[in-house]
């Protein structure tokens, strides 16, 4: 199985920012780029210290508070006591979605359906949320909680 790597692009990014790219950094962006879930700090060092030894728990933190500071890496509390890591794409990147995450069993579904609908909602609500504080908006993280399909069973069993 090919390893998925971080895009070119977002390596570029990284350096535009000033930052060097080390080999650390990149097993970094690599774990992310190619993951399925949303990764904790210690989830990524779990993946990257087996190939690379002398990468150590707190330089996988120090890299992640450098990409989320960029925007490069959204950080998610997804109220389960762990950080949570993923990629960013922007508002309109291939990729870009919002989460379902459930208070019973912490499962957390990634949904791209209704982003166009919820987009125009939300380009309005920017708008005049930028207008009423004089702030600019440059993205946003939509996470809804409730219980999922299992979850709803067992507590309408009970």
């Amino acid at each position: 199985m090919k390893k998925k790597q971080g895009s070119p692009l977002l390596h570029g990014r990284f350096k535009g920012y000033g930052y060097r790219m080390t080999q650390g950094r990149e097993a970094i962006m690599n774990a992310l780029a190619g993951a399925k879930d949303h990764l904790s700090a210690e989830d990524i060092y779990m993946k990257v210290h087996p190939a690379y030894p002398a990468i150590g728990l707190t330089s996988v933190y120090r890299t992640l508070e450098v990409l989320v500071s960029t925007g490069l890496v959204y950080k998610f509390d997804f109220g389960d006591g762990r950080a949570r890591y993923e990629i960013s794409e922007g508002p309109r990147g291939e990729g870009h979605h919002h989460h379902l995450v459930c208070t019973g069993c912490g499962r957390i579904i990634d949904y791209a359906d209704f982003i166009d609908e919820e987009l125009a909602l939300l380009k309005k609500t920017e708008a005049g949320l930028s207008r009423k504080y004089n702030f600019t908006i440059i993205n946003h993280l939509i996470q809804f909680y409730g219980f999922c399909h299992k979850c709803k069973n067992r507590k309408n069993d009970k």
